[in-house]
């Protein structure tokens, strides 16, 4: 019997040094995770009691991959991602879907996000505008299209008119700087993206009042009567937000009149004994915007960048985990499947639930470390040596037993 029980332990020992190699072998291969070789003991059906039964060796039961985290490690590649945490990429490849820890990720030619192998990345899509609805994943496609332009509907103005201005001698003109106070500019654009230049021009006609006057494009809005009034208190201060309406008409073929609201906000527009001063200019229109790159957050949202400063979500990264996922089967290129011991995936978004958070620009390395797998190396060719000298030994005995006449 001690030839079967060497022989199995050196089937275990070669078992034991083929997950060692493959550990080895694999100490550079991105998110690849350790395996580790279990073995249990082998008892022969025997009437014998339990005090004097003998083993026949060891076989081997199992070998369970160590979802340890791995060290993260910078690239500077915006489309390389990095699970820090639980959780896998969930992949699609003609339907089948793997699990992975290798966000080795690149672009294919239709906007996909894919990995070396040509799998799927998956994730929730984005809607038209840019929201993020959480369903079943799809594939993640970037879209490379231009982003249509948004005609200014409202802008907002802070400043500050100075008190000391006084009123000037002659009628408005707005090619004559003697007859207004103080004047600034802002952009503003129309249905088809052009953009305009709103000048507006402030003349104090009283004390606490002021008009305002603007043109667009050089010509003069509302028939060149102001388009509003500004009055303050004695402290320099509005009561409430005052609102104008500029309308401009329009003759490139875009939508005619452009007309928008135009805030001067109460809490920071005054009229205070200091220098005119513009401390606050915004409106909501843009132009066309071209993509021009694109970002990856911590939560998998992967934000768009346009030529024209906007910016607009374009879909999340999806990350599955499980119950149990030393029970995935692994397959070759850095992929597991589920199986019943592992249990049905527990999809969701990055940094929610048990999930990690992602990092772009980074990668997960093997969670290999040499010197253990070295150290299990010598161990195991302790064991297999042991084991051949158990065979070693029994022959002897066998042949001494041979040689008694």
């Amino acid at each position: 019997m001690s030839f079967e029980q060497a022989l199995s332990g050196l089937n275990a020992a070669s078992q034991n040094l083929d997950v060692i190699g493959n550990n080895v072998a694999n100490a550079s291969t991105v998110g690849f995770k350790d395996g580790r070789a279990e073995f249990a003991d082998v008892y022969a059906a025997s009437l014998a009691s339990g005090g004097t039964q003998i083993g026949i060796g060891t076989s081997l039961s199992a070998v369970s991959p160590e979802f340890t985290q791995g060290n993260i490690t910078t690239t500077g590649n915006p489309m390389d991602v990095a699970i820090n945490g639980q959780g896998f990429f969930r992949m699609s490849t003609g339907g089948t879907i793997t699990y992975s820890r290798d966000g080795e990720f690149s672009l294919n030619s239709n906007g996909f996000i894919v990995n070396s192998s040509g799998a799927l990345l998956t994730g929730f899509p984005a809607t038209a505008n840019g929201g993020i609805s959480p369903s079943t994943p799809v594939p993640v496609q970037l879209s490379l299209a231009n982003i249509a332009p948004q005609p200014t509907t409202t802008a907002s103005l802070s400043l500050n008119l100075d008190s000391r201005s006084t009123v000037p001698v002659s009628a408005f003109n707005v090619n004559d700087p003697t007859t207004y106070n103080s004047s600034t500019a802002m952009t503003v654009y129309d249905s088809q993206g052009n953009s305009h230049t709103l000048a507006l021009y402030f003349r104090t006609t009283a004390a606490n009042t002021w008009s305002v006057y603007a043109t667009a494009d050089g010509t003069l809005l509302n028939a060149g009567a102001p388009i509003g009034t500004l009055n303050f208190n004695t402290a320099g201060q509005m009561a409430a937000d005052v609102t104008m309406n500029p309308s401009i008409a329009l003759t490139n073929g875009a939508t005619t009149p452009l007309t928008f609201a135009l805030t001067f906000p109460a809490a920071s527009t005054s009229q205070y004994g200091a220098s005119f001063a513009v401390s606050a200019n915004s409106q909501n229109g843009y132009t066309t915007g071209q993509l021009s790159g694109f970002s990856i957050g911590t939560d998998g949202i992967i934000q768009g960048r346009y030529s024209n400063g906007q910016t607009r979500d374009q879909g999340q990264i999806a990350l599955a985990n499980f119950v149990n996922p030393q029970g995935l089967s692994a397959l070759s290129g850095n992929q597991w499947v589920e199986t019943s011991a592992s249990g049905q995936p527990l999809i969701g978004a990055p940094s929610t639930g048990s999930n990690g958070s992602l990092q772009a620009g980074a990668l997960e390395s093997s969670n290999v470390d040499i010197t253990t797998e070295l150290v299990n190396m010598i161990t195991a060719q302790r064991v297999y040596q042991a084991n051949a000298e158990t065979i070693k030994t029994e022959d002897q005995v066998q042949q001494t037993l041979m040689n008694l006449r």
